[in-house]
């Protein structure tokens, strides 16, 4: 093995004695750089991403205003999934973790977000409203946290009751609901004018690309999620979509979104390893991928992996013509 190698070493340090012809660089750029137009076009117009518009808060309470109204006063009532979540938005949740390792508790809250006033509150306070509108506003300010709760808390209730309104505020029976309904309502019919996409982001701001505020809105409803589906984007369906507008694309989620795919993070179980490994499933996949990605930037330096290319030479084969003269 040796004395091929040093063989190698000379070959590679001999001036070249064989045939030589003529390259021409810039034509084969240009050839290589038509030849890839042409099939960018054709896969464009044949296979290309739907130019799908944004969504947006005035399309959700246009398109699904009973679902726009129910999500509302769940952010009021304090029982959406933002609500709840736990760090980096609030201290409501655990957040995931992995044995004994748990991020969201570690980093803390550091993206605070209270849902009622950052979601429904302030965005409504931000722009003159109705006067219905302003004395719900005073009257939820000047109650007690615990009073507006019990509003809250109770038309959430009487809203998702499958027996009842079932998700219908025109079919919900009177009850102790204080300034919520029109809260919900005023917040409805702002959104419905357009006006809540500009405001919720960061009132005063006129430029902006954080998102997070938006996404979690509109993530707690069923909008976001019922466009997945139409598109199918849902992790069961293995959709991706790359948008006009929207660099990267989520090519680059292939990775994480093939561990979502596994029965064992994806389980239906109420308890055991597989509903671990499901009510976890974000932190455990994070750190797989964050392992293979140290295992391939490591390859040269880890015994075994790195000797791959010897036992499976299959350099030698692409390049047969110089180790055949070696």
């Amino acid at each position: 093995m040796s004395a091929i190698s040093d063989r190698q070493r000379q070959l590679e340090l001999e001036p070249w004695t064989g045939p030589k012809r003529h390259y021409d660089i810039v034509k084969e750029g240009v050839i290589a750089l038509v030849v890839v137009s042409v099939i960018v076009v054709a896969c464009a117009a044949l296979i290309g991403s739907p130019d799908v518009p944004a969504l947006t808060f005035k399309g959700w309470a246009t398109d699904q205003p009973q679902n726009f109204v129910a999500t509302t006063v769940g952010e009021l009532a304090g029982t959406t999934e933002s609500a709840g979540y736990g760090g980096p938005y609030n201290a409501n949740g655990d957040g995931q973790a992995i044995g004994p390792i748990n991020p969201a508790k570690v980093v803390g809250v550091h993206i605070p977000i209270d849902t009622a006033n950052d979601f429904v509150i302030n965005p409504l306070r931000s722009q003159q409203q109705p006067q219905v509108v302003t004395d719900a506003i005073n009257q939820w300010e000047s109650a007690t946290p615990y009073q507006r709760i019990t509003w809250a808390t109770n038309l959430d209730n009487a809203l998702n009751d499958p027996n009842g309104a079932n998700g219908d505020p025109s079919k919900v029976p009177n009850g102790d609901y204080g300034p919520v309904p029109n809260l919900a309502t005023g917040l409805m019919l702002m959104a419905q004018s357009g006006a809540l996409d500009g405001i919720l982001p960061a009132p005063g701001q006129f430029y902006n690309a954080d998102n997070t505020k938006q996404i979690l809105f509109m993530g707690d409803g069923s909008y976001l999620d019922d466009a997945g589906t139409a598109y199918h984007l849902q992790g069961d369906q293995w959709g991706m979509m790359n948008e006009t507008g929207n660099y990267p694309g989520q090519q680059w989620l292939m990775p994480f979104s093939f561990w979502y795919q596994l029965p064992i993070f994806n389980s239906d179980e109420e308890s055991g390893l597989a509903a671990t490994l499901t009510a976890n499933g974000d932190i455990y996949i994070l750190t797989i991928i964050g392992v293979l990605f140290l295992v391939f930037m490591l390859i040269p330096f880890i015994p075994g992996l790195r000797s791959i290319p010897r036992w499976i030479p299959v350099h030698r084969l692409i390049w047969r013509s110089y180790y055949r003269r070696g």
